[in-house]
């Protein structure tokens, strides 16, 4: 009996509807995750690469791979469609660049809308130029093996998050969120509201209107919750 564990590609994947993805259009990556608890955020070893501000937002196409091999993301990359982000599970491993100049432009000529690579790319300096957000884990210019193998839009893990195939990515200068296909309804108007509110708040201190006690009511209930010690003298320290 052969066993293809490791070794296979789905050709179809469930896509998140493209209005329910531009939704989520210009919201911070940081107010969607605050509404889910903030658990939902790639580590911070993903970072934004190239000097290009545009935010990364689309749905996922997965891909996972042997350490240093990319045979299969060049397979995942016939698949990608317009709107699709290209999320590589490259374990991690920095020794070798998974990903190069070439491939960013195959990947922008596809009209994907963004690449992930837990994992090493390299020509950095070709992201200053071509319009299309990459976020990985490191650079390095050594280059990858071609031997496969590999599975494709399978869940995968990328910046220490599960990411299906169909999953919203929202990637900006702070880091990448993802947000499960089901979860983003749900999503929507409280990621909304919280990106207002704190535009709100920001315009506001801006022109100088602050409020110390709205400002001090929350932290100053913790601080009685938690027995905290408050003294109004000047603390006398041994010399």
């Amino acid at each position: 009996m052969d066993i293809d564990i490791g070794n296979r590609i789905f050709t179809k994947v469930n896509r998140a509807d493209r209005e329910l993805v531009e939704a989520f259009r210009d919201i911070p990556s940081s107010n969607i995750n605050d509404m889910m608890n903030r658990l939902f955020c790639m580590r911070e070893t993903i970072e934004r690469r190239g000097k290009h501000e545009k935010q990364l937002l689309g749905t996922a196409v997965t891909v996972k791979v042997s350490d240093g091999d990319n045979a299969f993301i060049h397979l995942a990359m016939d698949m990608l469609e317009p709107g699709d982000v290209l999320v590589v599970d490259g374990n991690g491993c920095t020794s070798r660049s998974l990903m190069g100049e070439i491939m960013f432009t195959y990947c922008r000529a596809k009209g994907c809308a963004g690449i992930i690579v837990d994992g090493a790319i390299r020509d950095l300096d070709s992201l200053d130029r071509l319009d299309i957000p990459v976020y990985a884990a490191s650079v390095t210019p050594q280059g990858p093996y071609k031997n496969g193998t590999g599975e494709i839009n399978v869940p995968v893990a990328c910046g220490g998050q599960v990411v299906y195939p169909g999953d919203i990515l929202v990637g900006d200068a702070d880091g990448v969120v993802v947000i499960h296909r089901e979860d983003a309804p749900l999503l929507i108007e409280a990621s909304q509201k919280k990106f207002a509110s704190e535009e709100k708040k920001l315009d506001e201190y801006r022109r100088g209107e602050l409020s110390e006690a709205e400002h001090n009511a929350p932290y100053a209930k913790l601080a009685k919750a938690l027995g905290t010690g408050i003294y109004d003298e000047v603390k006398v320290y041994n010399k």
